[in-house]
């Protein structure tokens, strides 16, 4: 715990300081556009990962980054009571889902249950994601077990903006076209985010290609041509 307050001091010393109307501006209450679905895993840091500020992001983190279907059979939860904040409070304008490598809840879904015996609220949650170890089983042929986490976790992705959809405030705010849903790979090891194009069907690093138009990228804000 120290070196949290440590950490405390420094931020009231450094940050706190340079940001100081920032913070004074969103003491006031806030209004964020973007709705950042991510997984709870301690190395998924959405505001890190995008270099946004306090107040740009409003945040859902669970345990595999899941949206649980709005049907009948699923219970409400605290993943949709900020998903209709998000809309109907916020306004929000975009949704990105954020899934990553190694994660340790879509591991689970391959885990001897034996493994989870001491863990039954976690069982009953990834049951959720069951479809998408059905969908690999049928379609990954590539025998290494980091192929079939890489294709679980990218699956897993495309199924919770299916998911997003069974939500009729969603659904109705994307026909109208006032939301845009975007899913996210973070491959941790690597720093690089894959966005899903569903034209395609195929996921595409994100990168500046400033520099294949002989203009170096300086990484600022200013820069919009991103892939």
């Amino acid at each position: 715990m120290d070196r949290l307050y440590k950490g405390i001091r420094k931020f009231q010393q450094t940050f706190y300081k340079q940001e100081q109307e920032l913070f004074k501006k969103i003491g006031k209450g806030q209004s964020p556009d973007i709705l950042f679905i991510a997984c709870s895993d301690a190395r998924v840091d959405p505001n890190l990962l995008t270099q946004s500020k306090p107040g740009d992001l409003f945040v859902i983190k669970n345990v595999g980054n899941m949206v649980p279907p709005n049907d009948g059979a699923t219970k409400k939860t605290c993943t949709a009571a900020a998903v209709e904040f998000a809309l109907v409070k916020l306004q929000i304008t975009d949704v990105v889902v954020c899934g990553h490598s190694d994660c340790g809840a879509l591991n689970a879904l391959w885990c001897d249950q034996k493994d989870l015996a001491c863990m039954d609220n976690l069982q009953e949650w990834i049951k959720t994601a069951s479809g998408v170890k059905d969908f690999v089983l049928k379609h990954n042929h590539d025998p290494s077990y980091a192929s079939k986490m890489e294709m679980t976790a990218k699956k897993h992705i495309i199924q919770q903006l299916e998911n997003l959809k069974t939500y009729p405030l969603v659904a109705q705010a994307v026909k109208e076209e006032k939301l845009r849903l975007h899913g996210w790979y973070y491959e941790i090891g690597a720093g690089a985010v894959h966005a899903y194009n569903a034209e395609t069907g195929s996921y595409e690093r994100i990168e500046c290609k400033c520099e294949e138009y002989g203009s170096p990228c300086s990484g600022e804000e200013e820069c919009k041509d991103m892939l």
